[in-house]
This record gives C-alpha cells, sequence and structure tokens, in this order.
C-alpha cells in the first residue's frame, strides 16, 4: 500500500509502497477514505525541535482520519466490518492510574498516530478498536476526518465556563474556527478572534466571531479593550502557538480569568509569568488532546445536534498524491481544514 512517511530525521515526507499492516487480536485494519492535515503535521514536516524530540521514526504520518472497518481482530465485539469510523490518535495502556481514573488522555504510555506508532496518510491504518468511533454511514468524508481535530476545539472549549462570558481565541487556524463555533454553541456573550491572516479571519466570522483583528494591522490591545470596555477578556483560548499571541492574549486577560492553551511554539519561549499569571490571578489549562469517550460523545452531540455545522471548516480537498501542494497550502495559512484522499475518486467535493 501506499503510505506518506518520515523514514528518518530531518524535514520532509517520502510516500513509499510498505506491506498492509497486520491485525491484532483487539485490533481494527481500517481503509482509509480521507485524511486530514493537521498543525502538528506542519511541525513534524519542519521537524522542528519539538517533532526532534517526539517523533519516532521511520513512521506512517498524519492521525485524523475516517474510513471502512475492513477486518477485525478475534477478541473485537465493535465495531463491526463495513461500518464507517473515525479514529482517536492517543493510544493508552487502560492499566495505569491516569487511565483508570478516567484520565486516559494523560496516559504516561501514550502512543500518538503519526508520531509514535504508524498513522493516517495510508491507504490502510491499524488501530485498537476502542480508538475506533462509529460514523452514520452518511456522513460527509470531510467532516468525519476532521472529528479528532474538532476533539481538541471542544476540549479547550469545555474546560472553562463560557456561558456570557467573553471569550478571545488567539489563532484562527482550523481548531480555533471550531472553538469559536464551540463558545458560541455554549453561549458566551461575545467572541474575538485575532489571526495574521485575513482569509482566516473571514472564516471566522462565518464561524460566529464578533470580531476579528488582525495584528499586523491592528491595535490588538486598543480594539480588545474598547470591545469590552477596559475590562478584558473572562477566558482565553490560546490555538496559535505564537509567542507574540500567547503575550497578547494573556495581556486581553482580566484579572481572574481562564485561559485554555492548546497552540504548540515548538520550541521554548520566554514568557511573563509573574505578571501573566501570579499577579493576575489566572487560572491555566493545559490541553492536551481529548478526554478520549468524553470529548467524543460531546463533540458528537454536537455536530449531530445541528448546533455546530463544520462544513464552512472544510475549505480545500486534495489526493493524497498531491500532498506537497496540500501542505503548503496548510502553511501558506491561506484556508481553513484541508482533506486528502487516498482514492481521489471518492473525495466529497471538488479537490483541488
Amino acid at each position: 500500500m501506499r503510505a506518506l512517511r518520515k523514514l528518518s530525521p530531518g524535514p520532509g515526507f517520502e510516500m513509499v509502497e510498505i506491506p498492509i499492516p497486520e491485525v491484532g487480536p483487539g485490533d481494527v485494519l481500517i481503509e482509509v477514505l480521507a485524511t486530514s492535515i493537521c498543525g502538528t503535521d506542519l511541525h513534524i514536516v519542519d521537524w522542528d525541535p519539538w517533532a526532534a524530540d517526539h517523533v519516532i521514526t521511520p513512521v506512517t504520518v498524519g492521525h485524523e482520519l475516517t474510513g471502512i472497518v475492513r477486518e477485525r481482530g478475534a477478541n473485537v465485539v465493535e465495531p463491526e466490518v463495513g461500518q464507517l469510523v473515525s479514529v482517536e490518535s492517543h493510544v493508552i495502556c487502560n492499566i495505569c492510574d491516569w487511565c483508570r481514573t478516567g484520565q486516559g488522555h494523560l496516559c504516561s504510555s501514550t502512543e500518538l498516530l503519526g508520531v509514535h506508532r504508524d498513522g493516517a496518510f495510508a491507504e490502510y491504518i491499524v488501530v485498537p478498536a476502542q480508538n475506533a468511533y462509529v460514523d452514520p454511514a452518511d456522513m460527509p468524508l470531510s467532516i468525519a476526518s476532521l472529528q479528532e481535530s474538532f476533539g481538541n476545539a471542544v476540549h479547550t472549549a469545555t474546560v472553562a465556563e463560557v456561558a456570557g462570558r467573553k471569550v478571545l481565541v488567539t489563532g484562527s487556524g482550523p481548531v480555533g474556527l471550531m472553538a469559536i463555533a464551540v463558545a458560541k454553541a455554549k453561549g458566551a456573550r461575545a467572541v474575538y478572534t485575532t489571526d495574521i491572516s485575513d482569509y482566516r479571519l473571514d472564516l471566522a466570522m462565518t464561524m460566529g466571531a464578533d470580531l476579528t483583528v488582525n495584528p499586523l494591522k491592528d491595535d490588538v490591545e486598543a480594539v480588545l479593550s474598547d470591545a469590552t470596555a477596559g475590562e478584558g477578556v473572562d477566558v482565553l483560548f490560546e490555538m496559535s502557538g505564537a509567542p507574540a499571541a500567547i503575550d497578547m492574549g494573556f495581556a486581553a486577560l482580566k484579572p481572574g480569568g481562564v485561559a485554555a492553551m492548546l497552540g504548540l511554539p515548538g520550541k521554548k519561549i520566554e514568557f511573563d509569568f509573574d505578571d501573566n499569571i501570579i499577579f493576575k490571578g489566572a487560572t491555566v489549562y493545559g490541553i492536551v488532546g481529548r478526554r478520549i469517550s468524553q470529548t467524543w460523545l460531546e463533540m458528537r452531540g454536537l455536530i449531530r445536534s445541528g448546533a455546530i455545522d463544520l462544513a464552512p471548516v472544510v475549505t480545500h480537498r486534495f489526493a493524497l498524491d498531491d500532498y506537497e501542494k496540500a501542505f503548503a497550502l496548510m502553511a501558506s495559512g491561506q484556508c481553513g481544514k484541508v482533506v486528502m484522499f487516498p482514492d481521489p475518486s471518492l473525495s466529497d467535493g471538488p479537490l483541488s
């Protein structure tokens, strides 16, 4: 089968032929129908310090996918062969203290698809059956493929109370865009968002943002101060990982506010811990993936109830063989979510 792999440390990927993976007793073999690109994949292709410290090569990259179960191990009860599934990317041990207390997303033995074990940018993938969540058979493949990523947005937007509160989202990439929609669905009083891409700021308005700010053009501090009558924001969702955006977000956060941090800087950064957290009395959450089953149930409910429409987030579709163009577009910021199809004839929209 074809697989996009990181064969050794350093920038870039290679498309190679490898055997279809074997199915273990508790596993399912999934034919990948659609797979979306995540910001983490950009860290890996660039081979920044975060990737160098975490990625185990050689490995098939990618961790967001949907596909059809084609085979299952002898011990698997569900899902059934032939069902459409999406996949949780954290493979956990199920026996450590974190797993046994409902905090599997913090499992110290976690293996990440596309980082520690073979991932989704391929024609087939093997995952533990417990990681496969059954989708409605008629769910658009592009939407099904990004549910893992949507879970990051849901996790971020549910650690703090947002109903009736003013929320700032720094970074309007795909997960930031989805976090805007979640905050609005949960009753936020107002959602403000920042980004250096006007393209993504336009998408942010489509997803429900009340105000967008481009730091390259606007005085962010002045704009947000005016919008909040000088109070600042109650809740910060930091989705960008950009040091300047992190500083800007905490400057806008009012005393006693709550910050949920998802973006990865990719390297060590300078940060004013004293004024941004201690003297501000801020509560800060680090967001790691999803709270596994809890978040999957929450996000599936938001989609299937119609409370959130993710269709505007998907802006481009590519054949998997055109991965170089897909990654270049994702890195440019002139897009929302980019989805790739191993079989381009199965694309649920026009191919770019």
